[in-house]
């Protein structure tokens, strides 16, 4: 009998560690509960985003939390690359707050019937914040890594996520492709230059996140990033730099609540909160450019010679068909040319 308990007790053990690891896979995900919120009238929203806001989320949260709107609010948090988010909400993830990297991850949502189509109706379009697509090199540039021509020499390894995964990737190629135009090149001249591109990337990473711990993991001589990202970097002591290319492109991530929300009024009442200056400016110290005027400081954030939006590149409907079709798409047959997945 003893045997026989022992091996009961192991074999539970065991399932249990099992359990444990199988929750731990895929986005990750947190609860916060800081605060006053708590005990019996609390809600609990469920923050959905992509991966590299969960910092200024955090802090943000907690400012909430001290408001009279956040004083009894509870959150569970989910951050991962964009568009498996995104996917992830359509199957069913409970979502009352969303915030993307990109547009088509919230066009997702419209269609299939969890945002409400006016979300990009406000005075900001439905845009949480902005950025911009940066260079960022290892501490003191030592391959004097400085315009997107750099970038195809030969030797050099550029670190940039799988764009069928990643919304940030498709910034980074988007930023790649309009520059080249801006320079004054042919629309095939600038397909030539991603091809060249994509021959210097060594490794594809599902999410900017993890692309951004591939590098300052020691791989790659130039990581494509998020403007946010590269400060993010700076601020937990990792040895980069980073260059603003003389062409690149702004970088607009929305937000919005979902109409399948348990909890609409408190839904909305963050997303409002998320615009305040107190917010914006969380944002901000994060690396973010904020939205909202008066908040960023004097040369906090600097512009390039050309900044450039998706619109300018016929905007992101055009360009989701043209570039990213998984099946037709220009990047999915570079792609497929490097032995490169195209399946979401």
């Amino acid at each position: 009998m003893q045997r026989r308990s022992a091996r009961l007790v192991s074999t539970l053990t065991l399932l249990t560690a099992m359990a444990v690891a199988f929750a731990a896979c895929g986005s990750s995900s947190k609860s916060n509960t800081s605060g006053t919120s708590g005990g019996s009238g609390s809600t609990t929203l469920s923050l959905v985003a992509y991966s590299t806001p969960q910092t200024a989320f955090d802090a943000i949260i907690k400012e909430y939390q001290k408001t009279a709107a956040g004083k009894n609010i509870k959150f569970t948090e989910s951050y991962g690359a964009s568009g498996d988010q995104s996917r992830a909400v359509v199957s069913g993830l409970e979502t009352d707050v969303a915030n993307f990297s990109l547009a088509p991850d919230m066009a997702r949502l419209v269609k299939a019937g969890i945002v409400d189509a006016s979300w990009n109706s406000g005075p900001t379009k439905g845009i949480l914040t902005n950025s911009v697509v940066v260079l960022a090199v290892r501490k003191g540039n030592p391959k004097n890594i400085r315009t997107w021509a750099d970038l195809i020499k030969p030797g050099v390894q550029v670190i940039t996520p799988n764009p069928f995964t990643s919304g940030g990737a498709r910034w980074n190629i988007m930023a790649a492709y309009g520059a080249q135009l801006k320079q004054g090149k042919t629309a095939d001249q600038a397909v030539t230059y991603l091809e060249a591109l994509f021959k210097n990337v060594p490794v594809q990473d599902d999410s900017a996140r993890k692309a951004l711990q591939t590098f300052t993991g020691g791989k790659g001589d130039v990581l494509l990033s998020y403007e946010n990202d590269a400060i993010f970097a700076q601020q937990k002591q990792q040895a980069i730099d980073y260059v603003i290319p003389d062409q690149t492109i702004l970088i607009e991530s929305p937000a919005a609540v979902t109409k399948t929300s348990k909890h609409a009024a408190e839904a909305n009442a963050f997303l409002q909160y998320l615009y305040t200056p107190a917010a914006q400016r969380i944002f901000a110290d994060n690396g973010y450019r904020p939205v909202v005027a008066g908040v960023a400081k004097a040369d906090e954030f600097k512009n390039p010679p050309v900044l450039f939006k998706i619109t300018d590149l016929g905007g992101w409907t055009e360009v989701t068909d043209k570039f990213f079709d998984p099946d037709k798409g220009i990047v999915a047959g570079i792609e497929k040319g490097i032995g490169v997945s195209t399946s979401k």
